[in-house]
């Protein structure tokens, strides 16, 4: 039983030029040139080896994280309470508690 084709030999040109082009900015422009959804043409371009993932931000934000700001917790408390308790509250709820027991 044959396969049928998604893409033809066309549409692949269009989309190959296209993502040269314009990039991960144009997959949007691109689905509609070729009146594929955007999934769709992301897909074909991963196939066909040319999909370039945007670069995730691995920026953190500022200040101290959630382990740093319990770990002061238990400073300011003493070691009489178990500050794991505390790993579902967010980081300004903690940083709260730490400002207030440092008053």
């Amino acid at each position: 039983m044959a396969k049928t084709a998604n893409y033809t030999a066309e549409q692949l040109q269009t989309i190959a030029d296209m993502y040269d082009e314009l990039g991960n900015d144009g997959l949007d422009q691109i689905a509609e040139a070729v009146e594929k959804t955007v999934r769709s043409v992301r897909a074909k371009l991963v196939r066909e080896g040319v999909y370039v993932a945007p670069a995730k931000s691995t920026t953190r934000k500022d200040g101290p994280t959630k382990k740093e700001l319990l770990r002061d917790l238990e400073i300011a408390v003493g070691e009489d309470i178990d500050v794991t308790n505390f790993m579902g509250a967010t980081k300004q709820g903690i940083q709260y508690l730490v400002n207030t027991l440092r008053s």
